[in-house]
């Protein structure tokens, strides 16, 4: 029997509207769908399913509040999105319990969750006020060029489900601190933690109309294109799949807005024979299996040098056997379910797949549905092949593939064979392999003996079909600002004599 949901603290903090000019409010459709909780398949409760005309409404209110929140000082703002920080971690269990029950991560990952998305917005607070232009020298003596760094405009921000909150704050710090106003287009699996965010954003101050909200889960796709249509939406930010953002830049690009996009990622983590291996489990682990498998940095192809192969698999067996499936609301789980039932059929076929082609399971491989529909056990496979589904496609889901390799160059070129280029990771002991094939990994991002990545100073982000823009930073806060040339020509310039 499935432990109970625990009681919010404050139940206000539980809203299934959209919130648009500072009011919680229906669809003009009337419709409505339904969240379920993942680990039970129990209503969680109901959400407007809103379609174009809502959005319209709310990049109209957006467009509204803008003067004024831009007009704010840098230190203004950012006294507001301190606010907001101190409210999301005095309301960390809350809003922990809504992750929890709406996208099924485990207890410890659903408050590694709030305090990461809080950790955004703390960041954002600190860069509010430090948005600065630039003098440059003109050519001729008279003449002076300043450049000016102004928000953007209206911003359409579609955010994911497998990161309810902390995509949410990734996203709003930086276009709230620099004076962006936002329409806010939240996943249909996770509606409840990202209205919970915007409820105490109210109360840290932030004006009606500068964050509006609306959900959908049905018509999505309706909501993407009203928003990559407007001229007034001046920026659009998507988390999700490479598919989905080809199809928004394609839109956007008739309106010629800026466009930021956190796409698909097939991460390579390679060991190599001279890696502390107690190291390198540790960071498979983290990298692999938190959040049950469900992020765009996972490690998705584990490659280990030949000569320690037998060993890694060895320990990380033994990790992996200490793992306990189940509810995250149960205290002994480390793992929840996947967050659909999609996602887990998905999972399942990949495993059998693989299992066809001759891939030996070593740990789980089961679906397990007599704990529930959308559980798969957290899964290590070996002899696995190139030929495999799981080595093109991003697994998403707890399925560790460990191949073998003999040489440098080779692991490097085959973990480039990828149209993706998000995360990668290498552990070695070597300072000048680290420093090479950290140079010839194709990715945005490379992890060098950690298998954590994510941090709210470090950009964020992939080349190739994993997207475009970085997130997080100060380099982050650069896609939330158009940049101004202003040339002034016939400066008068006085010459005194020194004194």
């Amino acid at each position: 029997m499935a432990p109970s949901v625990p009681r919010l603290r404050d139940q206000s903090l539980f809203v299934g509207k959209n919130y648009v000019d500072g009011q919680w409010i229906d669809s003009v459709s009337g419709r409505k769908f339904d969240v379920h909780d993942p680990a039970t398949g129990q209503l969680i409760g109901t959400c407007p399913e809103s379609v174009a005309q809502d959005a319209k409404k709310a990049i109209d209110v957006a467009a509204h509040a803008l003067p004024a929140w831009r007009s704010l000082s840098g230190r203004g703002r950012s006294r507001i999105l301190r606010r907001w920080y101190e409210l999301v971690m005095e309301n960390k269990d809350d809003l922990a319990t809504l992750i929890t029950w709406e996208n099924g991560k485990a207890g410890p990952d659903a408050v590694g969750e709030v305090n990461f998305a809080a950790s955004f917005l703390e960041w954002f607070a600190e860069e509010a006020p430090r948005v600065y232009g630039d003098v440059i020298p003109h050519s001729q003596p008279s003449f002076r060029v300043s450049v000016l760094k102004e928000p953007v405009g209206v911003v359409g921000l579609i955010t994911p489900w497998n990161f309810p909150a902390a995509m949410i704050t990734r996203k709003l710090g930086p276009a709230l601190a620099v004076g962006c106003s936002a329409v806010v287009k939240t996943a249909g699996e996770t509606p409840f933690t990202a209205n919970a965010l915007l409820v105490l954003a109210e109360r840290a101050g932030v004006p009606k109309g500068v964050i509006n909200s609306i959900s959908a889960l049905d018509n999505t796709t309706e909501i993407g294109q009203a928003l990559c249509a407007s001229d007034t939406v001046r920026k659009i930010s998507f988390t999700g799949s490479t598919r989905v953002g080809r199809l928004l830049m394609n839109q956007s690009s008739r309106t010629l807005k800026k466009i930021s996009l956190e796409l698909g990622g097939n991460a390579p983590f390679i060991v190599f024979d001279d890696a502390d291996l107690d190291l390198a489990v540790a960071g498979a682990v983290a990298s692999k299996f938190k959040s049950s498998g469900q992020t765009c940095v996972c490690s998705n192809r584990i490659y280990v040098q030949r000569s320690i192969y037998d060993e890694f698999v060895r320990r990380l067996k033994i990790v992996v056997a200490g793992f306990h499936l189940g509810s995250g609301f149960d205290s002994k789980t480390t793992h929840g379910p996947l967050t659909t039932n999609g996602a887990a059929g998905r999972v399942e076929s990949l495993i059998s797949d693989a299992v066809n082609g001759g891939a030996k399971i070593e740990s789980g491989g089961r679906r397990r549905l007599d704990i529930g529909a959308n559980f798969i056990e957290p899964t290590i496979l070996t002899n696995v092949s190139i030929n495999m589904r799981l080595f093109g496609e991003e697994i998403f889901g707890p399925v560790a593939p460990i191949f073998s390799f003999d040489q440098e160059d080779d692991v490097v070129a085959t973990a480039n064979n990828c149209e993706v280029g998000l995360a990668s990771y290498i552990f070695s002991q070597d300072v000048s392999r680290i420093a090479r094939v950290t140079e010839q990994l194709k990715f945005g991002m490379v992890a060098v003996n950690t298998g954590v990545i994510s941090d709210a100073a470090a950009p964020f982000g992939g080349v190739k079909h994993s997207g475009l823009g970085r997130e997080g930073s100060k380099y982050g806060i650069d896609d939330y600002l158009s940049m101004k040339t202003v040339v002034t020509g016939n400066v008068n310039v006085v010459h005194r004599a020194s004194l």
